[in-house]
């Protein structure tokens, strides 16, 4: 993270010097970047027969992303966003809190944006808002010995499958420019998902997961 930190800051003082890159009517942008996931997880209570306030946390993930942008004004764009999948540890929480790992997940979260972007089309920087639909795919899950036995002691591993979701994502976030083609693109988004997992043993829990998304990358206008 620190690296990232000095990587914007030196962009940043090379844009106050850099030619205007114009974000006008028309242009297409691409960048590839750094994402990083923080879950803000809200677990209802596992589903009979288990322990009272038996819930789930899911831990932080990161990954590289990869967008597309298509300016339909100056000042009003869409953005599609996608990725490598992410792989998230999930956690026993609540009543069973440090029992630990009880499983993993990948998950794909693609989500497409209507923007507004402030400041003029050949502005230097430019702040701008979003809000995205997102649909989330979960694949690749993988229970632990600590799940079974806390769900099937004795018996044979306990499997899981959580279910693909929708979502909102709201966004915020802002552009600097590097040269005339190239950019720096700074932006955070909370989306607002809900889903539920389903074990093997015929156990049940939702979950809300809401993740924060902290993003840079570098962008190339066409």
């Amino acid at each position: 993270m620190k690296n990232i930190v000095k990587f914007l800051g030196c962009a940043l003082a090379l844009s106050v010097s850099a030619g205007a890159m114009a974000q006008e009517a028309g242009s297409i942008m691409a960048k590839v970047g750094y994402a990083y996931f923080d879950p803000i997880v809200g677990s209802g209570d596992l589903s009979a027969p288990s322990l009272p306030d038996t819930k789930v946390n899911v831990g932080t993930a990161h990954t590289f992303i990869f967008t597309g942008t298509y300016m339909f004004t100056d000042n009003i764009s869409a953005e599609l966003y996608g990725g490598v999948p992410l792989k998230h540890d999930m956690y026993a929480a609540g009543s069973i809190q440090g029992a630990g790992k009880i499983g993993t997940v990948k998950q794909l979260p693609p989500t497409l944006f209507g923007q507004y972007r402030f400041l003029d089309a050949g502005s230097t920087f430019r702040p701008y808002l979003g809000l995205g639909i997102t649909y989330v795919h979960f694949e690749d899950e993988q229970g632990t010995a600590v799940l079974t036995a806390l769900t099937n002691p004795g018996g044979t591993p306990t499997t899981f499958t959580v279910k693909n979701a929708w979502g909102i994502t709201p966004q915020m976030g802002f552009t600097a420019t590097i040269n005339k083609n190239w950019y720096v693109d700074v932006s955070i988004n909370k989306s607002i998902v809900k889903t539920s997992t389903s074990l093997s043993t015929g156990q049940s829990v939702d979950t809300t997961l809401n993740p924060v998304v902290s993003q840079v990358s570098i962008g190339y206008r066409f």
